[in-house]
């Protein structure tokens, strides 16, 4: 075993006896918790015993912790998503996240340079949520023609034949999350309040 992961094992049990003596917690108590008996958690955290997956795993649950934080897990790597743009049919489409198998989220804008099409609604599998930052964005859904400006949001199942493209000669921006046949957005917002 190399210097780093004994360096790491070595600090597993000051920061077990750390955890538990913030949380006001005895090794009994801690014991009756996890299954664990009291002397294995006494050696534990003073280093005479080494940490094992079985052993980290009713603690990290006991104590309301990811296993990452009682092992003192380096961070994950580069967190930012690296964005290529993919242009079709004028409209340029930046993905923000990674997940394909989850909701997907994109920036879309369509330049005010880029032609004008006339709607062709198609349908597919999925769910889709719009939201209009800059400009106004015509929507046909169905029998629906519909204009959304900056600050609107739409969501649809995309079962419904839909369409969607700059209403005017202006550029438009606009968040679309998808997701596959039954996942939705869930979108909580405050009761509107009665009028005085």
């Amino acid at each position: 075993m190399d210097d780093s992961t004994e360096n790491v094992l070595a600090t597993v049990g000051p920061r077990l006896k750390a955890l538990r003596l913030r949380r006001g917690v005895t090794l009994a108590e801690l014991s009756e918790a996890t299954g664990i008996s009291a002397s294995t958690l006494s050696r534990l955290e003073s280093g005479q015993r080494r940490p094992n997956l079985e052993l980290l795993l009713p603690l990290a649950r006991a104590h309301g912790v990811p296993l990452d934080e009682l092992v003192g897990a380096p961070a994950t790597g580069d967190p930012r998503v690296h964005i290529r743009p993919v242009v079709h049919h004028g409209i340029t489409t930046l993905p923000l996240s990674r997940d394909t198998n989850g909701i997907q989220a994109f920036k879309q804008m369509i330049s005010a340079t880029s032609p004008r099409s006339e709607p062709d609604p198609r349908v597919h599998e999925g769910y889709e949520w719009l939201y209009i930052l800059k400009g106004s964005l015509r929507l046909v859904l169905g029998e629906h023609d519909i204009v959304l400006t900056a600050g609107e949001a739409a969501e649809f199942s995309t079962q419904t034949p839909h369409w969607f493209g700059r209403a005017d000669d202006k550029a438009v921006e606009f968040l679309s999350l998808f997701g596959r046949q039954g996942q939705r957005m869930h979108v909580r917002a405050s009761p509107a309040r009665a009028e005085d």
